[in-house]
């Protein structure tokens, strides 16, 4: 995606709506600040949300997680 777009409220985008719904956040399922990240595994579930602060790095761990899943 290289354009801006909404991702709360009713002129959120598809992806940013299902995202938001498949796991809501510690404030409930709206997106409160730029950077907050979703691990989507192989099979297109989301497997975890993580708050902005969370840093790239430290989802290291859970990434290589998801790809040892086979199936």
């Amino acid at each position: 995606m290289f354009d801006k777009i909404e991702v709360n409220g009713s002129g959120a985008h598809p992806l940013y709506k299902w995202l938001r719904s498949e796991k809501s956040g510690l404030l409930g399922s709206a997106i409160k600040w730029n950077f907050a990240k979703f691990l989507v595994g192989r099979d297109g579930q989301v497997i975890e949300r993580y708050a902005p602060t969370v840093q790239p790095s430290d989802l290291a761990t859970d990434i290589e997680a998801a790809l040892a899943v086979t199936g």
